[in-house]
């Protein structure tokens, strides 16, 4: 009786698979394979950069063609463009939300097609969420545009000046509350207090999810709105992963970097405890402080006063999202980048140290950095490194930074040494990378 019970509950259940769809099924399948990800192993490949929107073809189908590169490479998410149709084709000043077949990125379809791609890897896919401000598609009664239509045609997050904060200077329409965060120039800033506006971004963000494929989001310009409020999106949608971009200034002195940073690193725990911890935050902390370190050949700064690692990694590491360079520091805007002799031993540095790194597309798919970001992805992988891992800093001079990573790595920044002359810490240890300026030793009982 118990066999038979057992067996008519595996044929209901295959019963109800065959009658899901092709998309459906898929989207079992990859619930049940990145379900198991454990979010401190995260390792975050940003898929694009500002001028993937602008080529003469689908950039969907260009992400699709690297699926077995970022598997080889020990990928676990991917990180899409902002998906829905814009003002700008970067994606960053959206319009019709619910329309994902006027993005300049590709079609629906394209973007669907990619996804499952990903999964069939056991990827994640996380959108870019771009819900502080949105571009009206029609001018209010005042000549503002402040008139959004949501896409679908029917009446789905269609608003108007009401969701628009009151005190938004540039777009001097909104009736809504006051802003809780920094203003938006560029667009109009929405109010995102009002239970109406979370519920429609809410609904539409679950049909990202539904109707595409993402587990998880990454949210631009997260500090024009509160860190609670967007808990409520993270409540509403339960994402595997979320990250925010809470990008402000670090403290200077005399035009230049100041030591000290605690500050900067503070504000962005303190944002992410505000988001009920439910989200992670990129690290400009760390970003600036390395990148300033490395070429002014000045790695003593990469110590605090404490003796810990002197970015967000220091502190809070398993909310820490740990870059390079994305589409804004890097790629063509080149706001605020790293030296470009200097990016190996920026990835040395992130892949061994706790955090959540990021790999910008751009130097993922480099042929001179392509093999050497790999191979320190599978360092960090087979020697269970994550961002919880314990960062012993042997020494932090001018020349010369070392670390041990929980004792199973140690890696070396810094001019003062070529790896020919620099032995490795102990017998037990060998090289296992090295380059202009880093190298990179594991203990011999490692796995291979």
């Amino acid at each position: 009786m118990a066999k038979f019970g057992l067996l008519s509950l595996l044929l209901c259940s295959c019963i109800v698979i065959i009658a899901a769809s092709p998309a459906q099924a898929r989207t079992a399948s990859t619930v049940s394979k990145l379900s198991k990800t454990d979010p401190l192993n995260t390792l975050l490949l940003q898929g694009f950069n500002w001028e993937s929107a602008k080529g003469s073809s689908s950039w969907y189908n260009v992400l699709k063609g690297i699926v077995e590169d970022a598997a080889d490479a020990g990928i676990t998410d991917v990180w899409f463009p902002p998906p829905s149709q814009s003002l700008a084709p970067e994606g960053y000043l959206p319009q019709r939300l619910y329309d994902l077949n006027s993005s300049k990125y590709g079609s629906e379809q394209e973007l669907r097609n990619a996804v499952d791609a990903f999964h069939q890897k056991g990827i994640g896919c996380v959108g870019d969420m771009v819900i502080n401000h949105r571009s009206g598609t029609k001018q209010d009664d005042k000549g503002m545009w402040c008139v959004f239509e949501g896409g679908k045609g029917d009446g789905r997050l269609d608003w108007g000046p009401w969701a628009v904060t009151v005190n938004d200077k540039p777009f001097a329409c909104g009736s809504g509350q006051a802003d809780t965060g920094g203003d938006y120039a560029a667009a109009p800033d929405i109010d995102h207090t009002n239970p109406k506006i979370q519920q429609d971004l809410s609904e539409w963000m679950n049909w990202l999810k539904s109707n595409v494929g993402f587990d998880g989001w990454r949210f631009d310009f997260a500090k024009g709105y509160a860190g609670n409020l967007l808990a409520v999106y993270l409540k509403n949608t339960s994402p595997k992963f979320a990250v925010g971009e809470v990008w402000d200034d670090m403290s200077y002195s005399d035009g230049r970097l100041a030591y000290d940073q605690g500050a900067h690193r503070q504000r962005l725990v303190d944002w992410v405890h505000s988001t009920g911890d439910g989200a992670a935050a990129f690290d400009f902390t760390t970003k600036g402080i390395l990148q300033e370190a490395v070429k002014s050949n000045e790695l003593w700064r990469l110590k605090d006063s404490n003796g810990k690692p002197a970015g967000m990694i220091g502190v809070l590491p398993q909310k820490a999202v740990t870059f390079i360079d994305n589409h804004d520091t890097g790629s063509t805007q080149n706001i605020w980048p790293f030296p470009s002799d200097k990016l190996l031993q920026g990835y040395a540095y992130i892949l061994t140290h706790p955090g959540i790194p990021t790999i910008f597309y751009d130097h993922f798919v480099d042929g001179n950095l392509k093999k050497e970001i790999q191979n320190l992805s599978a360092i960090r992988k087979r020697n269970n490194i994550n961002a919880n891992s314990n960062c012993r800093i042997i020494t932090a001079e001018s020349d010369l930074y070392m670390a041990a990573i929980d004792e199973k790595i140690v890696v070396k920044i810094g001019s003062r040494y070529d790896v020919g002359n620099l032995a490795p810490p102990s017998p037990e240890f060998r090289v296992v990378a090295s380059g202009n300026g880093y190298c990179v030793w594991e203990k011999n009982s490692s796995p291979r």
